[in-house]
């Protein structure tokens, strides 16, 4: 018997806005000033990186409102490039989210959750006689194989929560949320009320005209600000659990961006005000340092250590749980039109796609054991903004194709916007090719691994 039940609409506003923001507050606010500081060796150009990052962030999710306000469904923008650019195009993007760009984000949080965890209760290495035990001189799976272990085993229990309803997840989401808005907003009033001497050339706007910083060198340090950024389009996913979703999808994006545009540059600010910048670039070079640990530490010692490990953990737990329950909804969509493995697209008797999560989980947990925390995040950016700018330059042409449909929400600027994000899209392709080939190399086979994939579902089809 077909199984007729559908995903229930059961969550508002305020869900959303907390999905957003839970998905792209993560461990980019405390780590990913490092290594800024180290491109760019100037703390008013580090303010105009996260700014600018921000504002074409802003201007994707603004793009990309448009289209989740005409089109909003489960599967978000799987949906979306669909109905553009046909099944081909919208199965390679399905295709990579599973091979890369959800997966490899939640790898990547998953890793730093254990990290911070690790400061507060040592974890055992596990296997160190494999340490240097590599597949092609790449991948080095048993190379602290202890936080390995754990992320995976992380992974693998929130899975499980969200595979028993979506309001489980969405509360623990909806907790965690406010125990990170205090803990950042302690981070910010006790960075900006330090009482001690500023860094040199802490905010010398002198630096804008005088520093010398190369467009590659600014597009490179973005591949930092936007892994910070990431997440935001996670909740067009849900798009068939949300209640009103044309309206409350669209409200909640920008809603939710911009507030997290706020809290990274007062955050960094913060940071700036406490150490300089050659003691962050200290901190890149050490490799195994977080800036936000080495930052309070310097105001408030081993008490403080503790206190921005813990909220690190709780931070990453509440954006990691936000990626396990929206990311496996393009799957469920994949599969129920049969491009994908069938067994995916059956919903658990918790109504959610259970067995799509647990896909998703385990192959999360393969890619930890892949790669490092830097290595999967410039992977899953190059990746992603491939199918962002994809989207932005499909509003233009919905506009030509659609010019009478219904649309809640018109992106503002129209076409200037849509424009800008387009051509920084196609400026950070090549931009990551140049300066990041291996990640862009990685990155560009896991997608195009999609392409006899879809011809295997595919078969007995004719139209693309």
């Amino acid at each position: 018997m077909t199984d007729q039940r559908s995903l229930s609409r059961t969550l508002g506003l305020g869900y959303v806005v907390i999905f957003v923001i839970a998905n792209i507050i993560g461990s980019g606010v405390y780590k990913k000033i490092a290594p800024m500081a180290d491109e760019l060796n100037s703390s008013v150009w580090i303010l105009v990186v996260w700014v600018a990052g921000g504002v074409i962030t802003l201007f994707g999710a603004l793009s990309n409102a448009e289209l989740a306000g005409m089109l909003a469904d489960t599967g978000g923008d799987y949906v979306y490039l669909k109905k553009i650019y046909k099944r081909f195009f919208s199965f390679l993007y399905g295709w990579s989210l599973f091979a890369v760009i959800q997966t490899a984000t939640i790898s990547s949080l998953a890793y730093v959750l254990v990290q911070s965890l690790n400061s507060i209760i040592p974890i055992p290495d596990l296997l160190p006689a494999l340490n240097d035990f590599s597949i092609g001189g790449v991948f080095f799976p048993f190379q602290d194989f202890g936080i390995k272990a754990a992320a995976i085993i992380v992974i693998m229990l929130l899975t499980l929560l969200n595979m028993s309803g979506l309001r489980s997840g969405a509360w623990t989401g909806k907790a965690i949320f406010f125990l990170v808005c205090a803990g950042l907003l302690v981070i910010i009033v006790a960075g900006l009320a330090n009482g001690t001497s500023k860094p040199e050339n802490f905010m010398n706007f002198r630096e804008l005209g005088s520093s010398p910083v190369t467009l590659s060198s600014f597009y490179t340090a973005m591949l930092a600000a936007f892994w910070a950024y990431q997440g935001w389009v996670s909740v067009g996913f849900i798009g068939g659990e949300i209640k009103n979703a044309n309206s409350n999808i669209p409200k909640g994006i920008a809603i939710g961006v911009l507030i997290v545009i706020g809290v990274y540059v007062l955050v960094n600010l913060a940071y700036m005000r406490i150490m300089s910048i050659p003691q962050l670039v200290q901190v890149h070079e050490a490799g195994n340092q977080i800036a936000a640990i080495e930052a309070i530490r310097s105001l408030w010692g081993q008490g403080g250590v503790l206190f921005i490990s813990v909220l690190i953990l709780i931070t990453t737990l509440g954006c990691l749980n936000a990626s396990v329950l929206t990311g496996s909804r393009p799957y469920y969509a994949m599969s129920q039109e049969k491009l994908f493995f069938p067994g995916i697209g059956k919903l658990n008797r918790h109504n959610v796609p259970g067995n799509s999560l647990l896909w998703q989980g385990i192959w999360a947990s393969v890619l930890v054991l892949s790669g490092t925390f830097d290595q999967l995040t410039d992977m899953l950016i190059f990746a992603v903004y491939i199918f962002y700018g994809a989207m932005a330059t499909g509003v233009f042409i919905l506009r030509r194709r659609m010019p009478d449909a219904h649309r809640p929400y018109k992106v503002w600027g129209y076409p200037v916007v849509p424009a800008i994000f387009v051509l920084f899209c196609i400026g950070l392709f090549f931009n990551t090719i140049i300066t990041r080939p291996r990640e862009a190399m990685i990155g560009l086979s896991l997608i195009l691994a999609g392409i006899p994939v879809y011809f295997i579902f595919n078969r007995g089809r004719t139209r693309l």
